[in-house]
């Protein structure tokens, strides 16, 4: 619906805008100069008003044909076609009520150039109407999107520092400390790297694609060592995705649940497989886990996997695409959103 159906008062402030339109138009397409100004205002006020209306409808035809430059003929003459009918409206509804009245016609060619001047003039305001509210949905977005990455860095971090984790991490290493000195002091040193890594990223919206892949081995390696050949890692990436960022720490979840829900729950253990591509103009990002048959993964999404799913959508809107399921005993989460370059993304926010 128009906006300015939506609210009265609205509706009421763009019709009283119309009044000194109507009054330049009258004065311009009189019969003749004999014609008083306020006669020609009065025979062209019905067809001012329906044209009014009539122009609101330039907003449904901005929502199907944004201004795009690669379709620039059809949206031409889309927008020729539609200017000729409004002008034409306008002429034919001011030489009925003229005929009605028993009055001259008013110019009706002048009449009709102006009608679809005016029509493409309203398609212009409301292009910048349509502008200006994307523009101010992007800024809420971005702000949400500040908001949620704040929360996104204490949820990391405290992934990162739960008890769970610490735990099993510090168990492995009593446990190593008697039977494999150099092994047990490999996994603090891994440790002490991962942690300290994403400490570092307190300040930072997006990073380099290639950084949050590094962060996301290092997690990797400290399991590696708790897990050691139960563990399987395989990478590839793109020679392409170096150039793109991708928001702070999003990978971090998919990868925990990766090794939570699918190699610690086999007792042969389990790969883990990380793609990254570029889809055109997209990144694409699939992890992938086995995981026991015998204990489907919940049908709902985790914590972990629902908080990525709403940093997407915050940050790309449509333009993401997230998908998480299980099949053939693999359980594949993939993610697809705008490759942008790290200067961009941090301009951005």
């Amino acid at each position: 619906m128009h906006p300015f159906f939506q609210q009265r008062l609205r509706l009421v402030l763009y019709l009283a805008a119309w009044s000194p339109v109507l009054a330049l138009v009258s004065f311009a397409a009189r019969a003749d100069r004999a014609t008083s100004w306020p006669r020609a205002m009065a025979l062209l006020s019905p067809a001012m008003l329906v044209f009014a209306f009539a122009c609101l409808s330039a907003w449904y035809v901005c929502r199907v044909r944004p201004l795009r430059f690669s379709q620039w003929t059809g949206l031409g003459a889309t927008w020729a076609t539609a200017s000729i009918a409004a002008g034409g409206l306008l002429t034919a509804i001011a030489w009925l009520t003229a005929s009605a009245a028993g009055q001259p016609a008013p110019n009706l060619p002048l009449l009709g150039g102006i009608g679809a001047l005016l029509y493409l003039l309203s398609a212009g305001v409301h292009y910048a109407g349509i502008a200006a509210e994307a523009s101010h949905e992007a800024e809420a977005r971005a702000a949400e999107a500040r908001s949620l990455a704040r929360d996104a860095e204490l949820y990391a971090l405290r992934m990162q520092i739960n008890p769970h984790f610490l735990f099993n991490s510090l168990h492995s290493i009593a446990a190593l400390a008697t039977a494999d000195g150099p092994r047990a002091r490999e996994m603090c040193i891994r440790l002490s790297d991962f942690l300290r890594s994403s400490l570092g990223l307190g300040n930072r919206e997006s990073i380099p694609l290639p950084e949050e892949l590094a962060l996301a081995k290092r997690y990797l390696e400290v399991e590696q060592v708790r897990f050691g050949a139960r563990l399987r890692v395989s990478e590839e990436v793109g020679p392409d995705c170096a150039e793109c960022a991708i928001p702070a720490l999003l990978l971090q979840p998919l990868i925990e649940n990766a090794v939570k829900h699918g190699v610690a729950g086999m007792i042969e253990g389990g790969a883990v497989r990380l793609v990254v591509s570029r889809a055109g103009e997209d990144v694409v990002i699939q992890v992938e886990n086995a995981f026991d048959p015998d204990n489907e993964p919940p049908a709902r999404l985790g914590i972990g996997l629902a908080h990525v799913r709403r940093r997407l959508a915050v940050r790309y809107g449509e333009r993401a695409r997230f998908e998480a399921a299980p099949s053939g005993g693999v359980y594949r989460v993939e993610l697809r959103f705008p490759c942008e370059s790290p200067m961009a993304s941090n301009n951005r926010v």
